[in-house]
């Protein structure tokens, strides 16, 4: 699994304050311990469909990661610090217990 993150994405993300890494991302998708979900919204529909989820980094920061899965890639749409309400979803919907 190769982690596709375009020039403007990652432009992105270097803007973001705290600036996000590829490294944290990484991290998170090593450190998930929920499922994903997918993004409904009009505004953010994709074929095949965003998928994210949320996962602490090595130095417990939260990110909410988006993604388009095209295996065996993963396209990376952003990454960002949670809100409540995004936490609270993942939360209801995605956590599992740990195995």
């Amino acid at each position: 699994m190769a982690l596709i993150i375009s020039p403007k994405v990652r432009a992105k993300l270097a803007a973001k304050v705290p600036p996000v890494t590829q490294n944290e991302i990484e991290q998170c998708f090593a450190n998930r311990t929920g499922t994903y979900l997918i993004d409904t919204r009009a505004e953010h529909a994709s074929d095949p469909p965003t998928h994210w989820f949320i996962a602490e980094t090595h130095l417990r920061r939260r990110l909410k990661v988006a993604f388009i899965p095209r295996l065996p890639d993963i396209v990376i749409r952003t990454a960002y610090d949670p809100n409540p309400i995004e936490m609270k979803i993942y939360d209801r919907y995605a956590r599992r217990p740990a195995e």
